[in-house]
């Protein structure tokens, strides 16, 4: 991440907390429902001190993980046989219209009925969400890859597996990452709903539960330290994670315009 980049967040951030800091000030708004940021910061710290947000955030982030693994190796096999079939190419296409505005949380209530409210339905829920744009994606970079570079691989003597790993999908890596950016986001949309509403799964919650539960008891600090931890998560991820892939592939390998 370039340190300009960083500036300019750390700024922004300073000048959001500042603005907030001032409407509290104000007095316009209860203090019960509009906390200060050295209450929400104590609610924050405390959480972390007792462990109670450490092992909900644990418990959301491998399920985060665990979905966006299936969810990319799902991903890439229906895009890749899509690539290559035709026939399939429709169905795939089909479903991907047909599922991708479909948000998760209309599939609740039949998740809830087959799978009953466990870590599994909440799953299945963030695979639904990731998959289609994953697949929209993939789909997208292996149709815009020009069909010299497959003529090329075969003029090398290369294998159809090997055109696919060395060329096709390293081809198609800005279309992928830019998927892997729009399932992650959508993953923690669909966890936070799912833990909202099937709660804690044999004792453990994630990070909706975590919110939920202090908005049961109307802790508005824990409720904003809840939401500081997956948007700190988020910035952490976007910024130094996608971005240092980014940086080591895409534009690395010049395929940014």
């Amino acid at each position: 991440m370039k340190k300009s980049k960083i500036l300019q967040r750390v700024f922004w951030i300073i000048l959001l907390a500042l603005a907030w800091q001032l409407i509290f000030w104000s007095g316009r708004f209860s203090p019960l429902v509009f906390p200060s940021l050295s209450e929400i910061a104590q609610a924050l710290i405390e959480s972390l001190i007792n462990g109670e947000l450490s092992r909900q955030l644990l418990f959301s982030l491998s399920i985060i993980g665990q979905a966006l693994f299936i969810s990319l190796l799902l991903a890439l096999f229906l895009s890749l046989t899509a690539h290559f079939s035709e026939n399939i190419a429709g169905l795939i296409d089909t479903l991907v219209a047909l599922a991708h505005p479909l948000p998760g949380i209309a599939l609740m209530p039949l998740i809830l009925i087959w799978s009953g409210a466990g870590r599994q339905a909440i799953l299945v829920i963030i695979v639904h969400s990731v998959l289609w744009p994953m697949v929209l994606n993939l789909r997208t970079g292996f149709s815009s890859i020009p069909e010299i570079y497959r003529l090329v691989g075969q003029n090398y003597g290369l294998s159809r597996l090997q055109i696919l790993f060395q060329i096709m999908v390293p081809a198609a890596l800005p279309y992928f990452l830019a998927g892997l950016k729009i399932g992650w986001a959508r993953a923690w949309r669909a966890l936070i709903s799912a833990e909202m509403l099937f709660g804690a799964v044999n004792s453990v919650g994630g990070l909706g539960w975590y919110i939920f539960q202090k908005r049961v008891f109307f802790d508005l600090p824990g409720v904003f330290a809840g939401i500081t931890v997956i948007v700190i998560i988020g910035i952490l991820v976007e910024d130094f994670i996608f971005d240092k892939i980014k940086n080591k592939t895409v534009q690395k390998w010049g395929m940014e315009s």
